[in-house]
């Protein structure tokens, strides 16, 4: 199989170049970023191309956001990504990408040579390989979502309200209602989030939380000048 690599760290790259090509593969680029990815892949056409999550010139997302261009771009080009961790939300972006083979694994698995190279054998073959931890991750943020998928406009905006360390009358007076309804909308907003009642406040600051994890925005109101989060009497 023709395999492109594109890895920053050179003895990552050449150990990688190494192990698959003494396991009969062919090594046709071996990239340290993703500047000229695209036209290396027009030019050596490789049956599969190996990325890296954390490219320069920011080592933050360039490996993998290459690799949906390459997905988009070339459909049926069998793609490996490999991480450090999990990147949830470009991990998920990835999978729901349509295009040929797959695979997502963390960089640790590389370690276990046989595995590492199986794993290669069948993306290359048009198979679709997900690390195990990868699966986790994102089978968590799905059940995230559908709680927060639970939740009303208002109860979405009154959690909003309490990630930003609102307290029950700065929510009142900001969607001009009672300090009674955004009580209710509290309790609602515990009870859909699976939130078990408590004396410390500790209800208040994971529901804030899970909003926050959930990449919900902040509501559009000036931030207090108090702390990130207000338990006091409210619950």
């Amino acid at each position: 199989m023709r395999v492109l690599i594109c890895e920053d760290s050179a003895l990552l790259r050449e150990g990688l170049s190494r192990l698959l090509a003494d396991a009969g593969h062919e090594i046709v680029a071996a990239l340290p970023d993703a500047e000229h990815l695209d036209d290396t892949v027009d030019e050596v056409a490789p049956d599969l191309c190996i990325l890296d999550v954390r490219l320069p010139p920011t080592w933050s997302d360039e490996g993998i956001r290459a690799a949906l261009s390459l997905r988009a771009r070339l459909p049926q080009l069998p793609v490996l990504v490999l991480s450090q961790y999990v990147e949830e939300r470009y991990a998920a972006d990835l999978i729901a990408a349509s295009g040929g083979a797959l695979g997502y694994l963390l960089k640790d698995r590389v370690a276990d040579v046989g595995e590492f190279l199986d794993a290669v054998g069948r993306i290359g073959e048009g198979a679709t390989v997900l690390d195990p931890e990868v699966v986790a991750q994102l089978l968590a943020r799905r059940r995230r979502d559908e709680r927060m998928q639970r939740l009303t406009d208002r109860e979405s905006t009154v959690l909003a309200l309490i990630a930003e360390g609102r307290s029950n009358q700065a929510i009142a007076r900001t969607l001009h209602v009672s300090e009674g309804s955004v009580e209710k909308h509290i309790t609602a907003v515990f009870q859909k989030l699976d939130l078990e009642p408590d004396d410390s406040g500790n209800r208040r600051v994971l529901a804030a939380l899970a909003h926050l994890e959930h990449g919900g925005p902040a509501a559009p109101t000036p931030r207090p000048q108090s702390g990130p989060f207000q338990t006091g009497t409210n619950r």
